[in-house]
């Protein structure tokens, strides 16, 4: 009796896992091109995104001059205690509002499409933070450089330390929003929700003024907000003050966050595509 003849496995990914290294970057990659050729052609969206810091910046900066001398701070220059909590704000709430982006993808079909092809399901969510955060640096880019011809100064390692965690808030915050976008598909759902989070965090967060100016109670609620940490250690690190604990604090805030935002976008995105 001859033996039947063995059948060689297919080499081809069969099974989309997204645990494959290399088809996590390709995959990563053919969307983030996507995405970006989409922003290309509108490119005014990066402009919009940055309008709110920078009026902030022109309008609310003059009226720190007089007052940044009593807020007890290491800097007398308004600019560069001012700058980096915008550089926060920016991460925080540019990020948040990705995900209105994919619940049109999704309405028009985008997503389902997707589902289909043999993509890695954790590149869906990684080309997409990707493009996000292309779209925060040139944004926090334009943001210091405009804050330099202001008047602002600070230590140059600093500033792109600052730049790095606000991309790592950023990035936490674009996962959050697709992760949501996914579990509410809906905007008017959404938007009350992240407006209903942003408010206190906005000012909890010492972005704007320093917690030191309330009452105690107050600044003791703030302990508890992780943003308040990562805002101190933007501060910081554009002072060139590397060695503080508030800027291990901060970075480790920063590090968890976009861990646990990357986690729960990319779970949302496999149960969605299961």
């Amino acid at each position: 009796m001859t033996a039947a003849p063995s059948v060689s496995a297919p080499t081809g990914r069969t099974q989309v896992d997204g645990l494959e290294p290399n088809g996590l970057v390709r995959d990563a990659l053919i969307v983030y091109r996507r995405q970006i050729r989409m922003n290309l052609r509108n490119p005014a969206w990066v402009l919009i995104g940055i309008m709110q810091p920078v009026l902030y910046l022109v309008l609310f900066g003059p009226l720190l001059k007089p007052l940044v001398g009593s807020f007890d701070l290491p800097t007398d220059n308004p600019y560069t205690f001012l700058v980096p909590g915008l550089l926060v704000q920016l991460g925080m709430f540019g990020a948040f509002f990705a995900g209105f982006g994919l619940i049109a993808e999704w309405r028009e079909g985008v997503v389902e499409a997707e589902r289909v092809t043999p993509a890695s399901r954790a590149a869906l969510l990684v080309g997409r933070l990707a493009r996000d955060l292309s779209l925060l640096l040139v944004q926090a880019l334009i943001l210091v450089g405009l804050g330099y011809w202001m008047g602002m100064r600070g230590d140059a390692l600093g500033i792109v330390a600052g730049i790095v965690i606000t991309l790592a808030v950023g990035g936490a915050c674009a996962a959050a929003s697709n992760a949501l976008a996914l579990t509410t598909k809906s905007e008017d759902v959404m938007a009350p929700i992240i407006n209903m989070v942003m408010m206190p965090v906005l000012l909890l967060s010492g972005i704007m003024l320093p917690m030191t100016l309330g009452p105690a109670w107050l600044e003791s609620v703030s302990d508890f907000m992780p943003f308040r940490w990562v805002t101190d250690a933007v501060r910081s690190t554009f002072l060139g003050d590397f060695g503080s604990s508030g800027v291990m604090w901060g970075v480790t805030w920063a590090v968890a966050l976009l861990a646990l935002g990357v986690w729960w976008g990319t779970a949302v995105f496999r149960k969605e595509n299961s």
